[in-house]
């Protein structure tokens, strides 16, 4: 996930094991919405899935965050 390679393809599953692993705490948003959150981390991530999978621009995001904040996935 942090090459850039899978966006389109990783899961919505696997995208949220990342969020966990990397230290963000998860929230039930409104309907499908999941949004997850740090200590310490001032960005939110709102994430939501199109069917099984993760978009691929929020993965992108969430790369891009994890790089950013040098967060490491456990």
């Amino acid at each position: 996930m942090l090459e850039g390679r899978s966006d389109a393809n990783l899961s919505f599953a696997d995208l949220c094991y990342v969020l966990q692993r990397a230290g963000f705490s998860r929230r039930q948003g409104r309907g499908s919405h999941v949004i997850y959150h740090m200590s310490g981390v001032e960005e939110i991530i709102n994430v939501q899935p199109r069917g099984s999978k993760a978009k691929p621009y929020q993965v992108k995001q969430v790369r891009e965050l994890i790089l950013k904040c040098q967060l490491e996935i456990d």
